[in-house]
């Protein structure tokens, strides 16, 4: 009888434990409402740069499109070790902060630079001619998918002498995945330890991609 009831108890906990068990939320996609993992597929919508979460099947019917409403954006990352910038050529882009990224904007018709702040994505005055500049060392920005990939420029650790500065080509949501960190992770004028913590932890997955460490193009 005592096992009996040590059986009855124990699955009256279980049923407690999942009522009181946060239900995850579902993600769906914005197309056709299936239900869509963690890890999904995103397009970008040029004219207002509002991303859109996708299923697989979704985000393929767009691959490849120019010139439509929406345009997928690409998975592939490449760590860019070979970059060549001087802290001159950093400079003459008067960007406030030592991080940034740069996109080919289709309806804006040019580079447009960007960086990440409390209040969200900030777009800065791009001097052209000082982005021509690196462009003409770096012929790799000349493959640059236009709206859907960005140069993202990290030079914290080089301003602070502990580190290289680090230049990756990655789709454009991987520079708002940052932008939204800082955003909700920053605290008083520094931004504090967690937010810091956080944005090591975006550039070591960075670095860890298949693609970073021999600097190789994963599609």
């Amino acid at each position: 009888m005592g096992s009996l009831q040590l059986s009855s108890a124990s699955r009256s906990f279980g049923r407690l434990k999942q009522l009181a068990e946060k239900p995850r939320a579902v993600e769906r996609c914005d197309m056709c409402g299936r239900d869509i993992s963690g890890e999904h597929d995103h397009l970008m919508q040029p004219a207002e740069r509002r991303l859109v979460c996708v299923c697989g099947a979704c985000g393929v019917l767009f691959s490849g499109e120019t010139g439509t409403k929406y345009r997928r954006v690409p998975r592939r990352v490449k760590s860019l070790g070979d970059f060549r910038m001087t802290d001159g050529q950093w400079e003459a882009l008067r960007l406030p902060i030592n991080l940034a990224f740069f996109f080919r904007s289709t309806p804006a018709e040019r580079v447009v630079a960007a960086y990440p702040s409390p209040a969200g994505a900030t777009e800065s005055m791009l001097s052209l001619d000082a982005w021509e500049d690196i462009e003409r060392d770096n012929p790799t920005l000349l493959q640059m998918e236009p709206d859907v990939e960005a140069l993202l420029v990290n030079r914290v650790g080089s301003s602070r002498n502990v580190g290289p500065a680090e230049y990756f080509l990655v789709p454009i949501d991987r520079c708002y995945k940052l932008v939204g960190l800082i955003r909700t992770k920053w605290t008083g004028l520094s931004g504090g330890g967690e937010v810091w913590g956080e944005i090591a932890h975006f550039f070591d997955d960075l670095r860890g991609h298949p693609a970073s460490a021999n600097g190789s193009v994963h599609a």
